[in-house]
């Protein structure tokens, strides 16, 4: 059977709303994002006709930690049957871990966010191709399940999509990181499902 995986980002955080940038850092979900995680489980929960036959894997961190448990929670499926998967973290940031980006900004007038890939300019930041790597070496894992639920962060979750589907740089970091829709990956394909 070949592989068909839902690919989710974490609910709103407090950093998000404050427009800070967490990289491996954290916050907590907002009930904005609390609602979010529930919508995506209530949303996987009407596509999949026998939850207990996916497992699911999800960034430790504590922001995709409280979205894959509200998930587990919409889907009756027991937390433990969570595996934690460093692999799926949120891509470092270095020194910008929790600035805001206003003030980034003002310290960095030469930083263009226009550019997509602008968070690559932290000093200690985590590189492209280290980004890259991870992604692929967990696509072409030979132990992930065939039907998986993967809960992660909105620039790795990119560059997972942009490794799957052989995307460009340009391509991949261009890519939308929504709070309130998810992706299925399948048969090469990339769908997006609003919640």
């Amino acid at each position: 059977m070949p592989r068909t995986l839902y690919l989710l980002r974490h609910g709103q955080t407090r950093y998000n709303a404050e427009l800070r940038l967490q990289g491996r850092c954290n916050s907590e979900l907002t009930p904005r994002g609390e609602a979010q995680a529930l919508a995506m489980g209530n949303r996987l929960s009407e596509l999949l006709a026998e939850p207990a036959d996916w497992t699911l894997y999800a960034s430790p961190l504590g922001r995709a930690r409280q979205t894959a448990e509200l998930v587990c929670q919409q889907l009756g499926l027991d937390q433990e049957r969570i595996i934690w998967d460093e692999r799926l973290v949120e891509l470092g940031m270095g020194e910008w871990e929790s600035r805001r980006v206003p003030e980034l900004l003002a310290d960095h007038p030469e930083l263009d966010l226009e550019e997509p890939d602008w968070y690559l300019q932290a000093p200690g930041g985590e590189s492209f191709q280290s980004i890259q790597r991870r992604a692929r070496q967990w696509l072409e894992d030979e132990h992930i399940a065939e039907q998986a639920i993967v809960i992660s962060h909105g620039l790795f979750g990119a560059m997972l999509r942009g490794a799957y589907a052989d995307l460009d740089y340009t391509t991949t970091w261009l890519q939308e990181l929504p709070q309130d829709a998810f992706f299925k990956l399948s048969g090469g394909r990339i769908e997006r499902i609003p919640c």
